[in-house]
């Protein structure tokens, strides 16, 4: 068999022509899931397809195999329309096992596709799946359409010249469903090929191995006769603005904005972090950038991450930390070190489902109260949110501009879902982006580190060594006029109200808030922030082409809340907030504009589904479920 694939596209008369599919892998943590989800995603971009993910593992690095516990899986949702979420249901499940099988069938919408490796559901299989009959037999899985293969011996055939034994042989099993699922969807197997190729250079027997076993599946697609007259199925191409696109996770385009901010601040940049689920990708894609004037440092722990950040800051660079919402109590204190001294600090927060160590590799929106409020003391900061993968490129621009304009630590608030997921993203015109170059206060008269813009509230920015500006700052409170200690009463009270002041005047230097969908005033809106944006999107569209009066608001500005958000949403009869804590937004706007937010929560460690949302919208607005 050759080692090269290049797919003969179907006659799209003999294919089903499809809008849209949700296609989910699902397999031991070990089964190469989430790389075969990312392979199926780069065929899926290149065939020109919107698309959209949802990575789905365990937090533990290898449960026993075969068990629930250690059930992985990658959902993509792809069409010929605009796509906005991963999908509620599944059309399709690949499962590589029974519990893969048992996890996930669930989901799987009625009239659904099965395709299992049967040569998987064996007694013990069974037995460490906890089923008590095989499903493949006992009729659970009437409904569905469901393709029975024998997998793990066609791949063993389809690689036995290669000289693999057993085991080795089975980790092909991936790609051979992979070039299945290609045939089913008329996807391109090339990019694969080059992929494995390039990855297994030094081991080119691998290599092949697995593109044999990809061609394999592929074959088998073509050849086998496949029940209920399946045929394989068309997914035509998005129609897209014009312009280069690439595919992109949330972590990459956050990674890529943070070097953008920092080049039009025209400042190195210092990232401090240490290592954590969801946020260590950012650590990794970072420390291959380092030909942008980047330093990565991986500290020994959350609280140096941080405080080397703070250092570098005040030696004149752009100090960014991360981590996930543990991480961020650990560095509570010395993030109001850094409001206390006044130095630009970028904080990413990619949040996890906790509190603790609560699930690290699910999802969940809850920090945002420790975000705004989480530290002693009348210590306040800006907080932004990313919507989605794309977004998270611009926001940590907006991140670096308010840092550096303002002297306030920024915490940037994204979430595993937004950081593992991915979508196609139009690569931006860099030059389009209007610089906000940092110069360094070299002013020797009159200079007290305390100097105030009158427009921003912000204090001079002195870099330690500049001739005639010696100075020092530090956790203890200092004189508002001389920048020297200060334990008076008076002065610690002006000091905190300017510190307020300065954070207060951010909102004059952020745009209004706009209404993503629909008018400025009506029966409903909903008003959400991050990741929630794709399902509250799509579910406000639906709900008004179905003549519902309902709006969608969407914030990247949390704290403070863009100026005219008040008086945006008195305009609503109703006001309903979706978000995956326990109504974390809701409270603050009731706080802030004592009008009756109604929360709308999820705290499964899942985000939204569509549905979800749209039944509040009925629920709200003609009183129907």
């Amino acid at each position: 068999m050759s080692n090269t694939a290049e797919v003969i596209e179907p006659r799209e008369g003999h294919r089903e022509v499809l809008e849209s599919v949700v296609v989910r892998f699902a397999g031991d943590s070990g089964d190469g899931m989430q790389l075969t989800g990312t392979q199926f995603t780069h065929s899926t971009a290149l065939t020109g397809n919107d698309l959209a993910t949802f990575p789905d593992f365990p937090a533990e690095i290898r449960a026993p195999v075969g068990t629930t516990f250690g059930v992985s899986a990658f959902q993509i949702n792809f069409g010929a329309r605009k796509i906005m979420t991963a999908g509620d249901q599944p059309d399709v499940l690949v499962a590589m096992n029974p519990a893969a099988l048992k996890v996930n069938l669930g989901n799987l919408r009625e009239g659904g596709l099965v395709i299992v490796d049967a040569g998987t559901f064996k007694d013990r299989d069974l037995r460490k799946a906890g089923y008590v009959s095989n499903p493949l037999e006992d009729g659970s899985l009437e409904g569905y359409q469901v393709i029975e293969i024998d997998v793990s011996r066609l791949v063993l055939e389809s690689v036995k010249e290669f000289g693999l034994g057993n085991k080795d042989g089975l980790r092909c099993k991936n790609m051979w469903l992979l070039g299945l699922v290609y045939w089913l969807y008329g996807r391109r197997r090339q990019s694969s090929v080059d992929w494995l190729q390039a990855k297994f250079k030094s081991k080119p027997d691998v290599a092949a191995a697995n593109i044999a076993a990809l061609n394999a599946g592929h074959a088998y697609g073509e050849t086998a006769e496949l029940p209920r007259g399946i045929l394989g199925y068309t997914v035509r191409e998005a129609s897209v603005e014009p312009g280069v696109y690439r595919n992109i996770t949330g972590a990459e385009a956050l990674a890529w904005g943070l070097v953008a901010g920092a080049q039009l601040a025209e400042l190195p940049m210092f990232f401090g972090s240490y290592p954590i689920t969801p946020a260590s990708t950012l650590l990794h894609t970072l420390s291959r950038l380092k030909q942008f004037d980047i330093t990565t440092f991986q500290a020994e722990d959350e609280i140096a991450a941080v405080c080397s950040a703070i250092g570098a800051s005040y030696a004149g660079q752009l100090g960014i930390t991360s981590s996930s919402g543990p991480g961020i109590a650990l560095k509570a204190e010395a993030i109001g070190l850094a409001i206390m001294v006044e130095l630009p600090l970028v904080v990413v927060n990619s949040q996890r489902a906790g509190p603790s160590t609560g699930m690290p590799t699910k999802t969940e929106q809850s920090d945002l109260y420790q975000a705004v409020f989480g530290r002693n003391a009348d210590s306040p900061l800006v907080v932004l949110a990313s919507n989605g993968p794309g977004d998270c490129f611009e926001t940590a621009i907006e991140a670096c501009r308010l840092a550096v304009q303002f002297m306030t630590p920024v915490m940037l608030l994204t979430d595993g879902y937004v950081a593992n997921a991915s979508e196609p993203w139009k690569i931006p015109d860099y030059d389009s982006f209007e610089k906000f170059p940092v110069r360094h206060h070299t002013e020797t008269e009159d200079f007290s580190p305390y100097k105030r813009n009158p427009d921003t509230l912000a204090r001079v920015w002195a870099v330690p060594g500049t001739p005639g500006l010696m100075h020092r700052v530090g956790g203890i409170e200092k004189d508002f006029d001389t920048g020297h200690i200060s334990y008076d009463p008076a002065n610690h009270q002006r000091m905190t109200d300017v510190r307020h002041a300065k954070i207060a005047k951010v909102a004059d230097h952020i745009p209004e808030q706009e209404v993503d969908q629909g008018n400025q005033t009506g029966k409903l809106a909903i008003i959400g922030w991050g990741s929630t944006y794709g399902p509250i999107s799509r579910a406000v569209g639906n709900a008004r082409d179905d003549g519902y009066d309902v709006s969608h608001i969407h914030l990247r500005h949390i704290w403070p809340l863009p100026r005219n958000l008040g008086e945006l949403l008195k305009g609503f009869d109703r006001v309903i907030c979706p978000e995956m804590n326990h109504g974390q937004l809701s409270t603050v706007l009731r706080s802030e504009y004592v009008l009756p937010i109604e929360p709308l929560t999820k705290v499964q460690g899942l985000p939204f589904k569509i549905a979800e949302i749209e039944a509040a919208i009925r629920q709200a607005l003609d009183g129907q479920e």
